[in-house]
């Protein structure tokens, strides 16, 4: 069944979330995090949520976005294309988070259908905390044909080189942490039925890893320097992978230095493509 075109331009109810520490840390914890900011509540000014913790209190009101343009039949060949999240206050523990969804694309493409949902996210002040835009993928149909492919960009040395182990348990620790208890993240029968190798990592959580070596290295450790952080899923992180992510600055303006970025699985295949970061001086 085609995406409902009819949904463009709906907006979610507000959907609330108390954040808590306990469950900032948690989330922390189970995407490897070991940056004090995000885990040392005895720290001065107590700790902040990591940055793609943001799609936690955004989770339910993305949800009901692409429940109204979605079929029911069509879930089962959904899966997770982009995720681009834009920063702008620090969530706390103690926040009272709002989020509103909107669907803002809904495109035909060569081997499936797209759509974009965009997340706006506020804390109790009116403040906002980010915006977000969540594309999907539909598998299958789709008109016309495959545009040609684009040669990859001549980058040079990358500026910054990561990498970062995914643990054997990485799937179980994070659906935990962030309420995502996909079945192909924990079943290896249900995955493989989904025609996976077995048991992939969680999207947004390989997306967490790349926050941490963006922030790590980019940022001096610093996450409130973190501006933007986008990404393009294409192609599964399995358990015990080690990934590496390649940054390259790639320019500067109004005080923001921006990166692009892929991240590799050990045979050399992007996992990740068309990566950005930005970054405050």
């Amino acid at each position: 069944m085609p995406l409902n075109k009819d949904a463009l331009g709906t907006k979610t109810d507000e959907f609330t979330y108390e954040v808590e520490a306990e469950k900032t840390i948690e989330y922390a914890k189970a995407t490897n995090e070991d940056n004090p900011a995000f885990i040392d509540e005895g720290q001065g000014g107590g700790v902040i949520a990591p940055p793609v913790f943001a799609v936690v209190p955004a989770w339910t009101a993305s949800g009901a976005a692409m429940s109204a343009v979605v079929p029911p039949p069509d879930f089962l060949r959904l899966v997770h294309g982009e995720q681009d999240i834009t920063y702008f206050t620090p969530v706390r523990p103690g926040d009272t988070l709002t989020s509103v969804a909107e669907i803002v694309s809904v495109e035909e493409k060569a081997t499936g259908e797209t759509a974009t949902a965009r997340i706006t996210t506020t804390n109790q002040d009116g403040e906002k905390t980010t915006v977000q835009d969540m594309t999907i993928f539909i598998r299958g149909g789709g008109g016309g044909a495959r545009p040609p492919k684009e040669p990859e960009p001549d980058r040079g040395e990358p500026d910054v080189t990561v990498t970062q182990k995914v643990d054997e348990d990485q799937t179980f620790r994070y659906a935990k942490a962030s309420g995502d208890h996909n079945p192909i993240h924990q079943d290896e029968n249900v995955a493989k039925a989904a025609g996976l190798p077995g048991i992939i990592n969680h999207g947004l959580c390989t997306m967490a890893f790349t926050s941490k070596a963006a922030i790590d290295n980019l940022c001096g450790g610093d996450p409130n320097r973190l501006r933007r952080l986008k990404v393009r899923f294409s192609k599964p992180v399995l358990p015990g992978q080690e990934i590496t992510s390649k940054f390259w600055k790639t320019g500067e303006s109004d005080g923001v230095t921006t990166y692009a970025f892929e991240t590799f699985n050990p045979d050399g295949a992007a996992v990740i493509k068309d990566g950005i970061v930005e970054v405050a001086s």
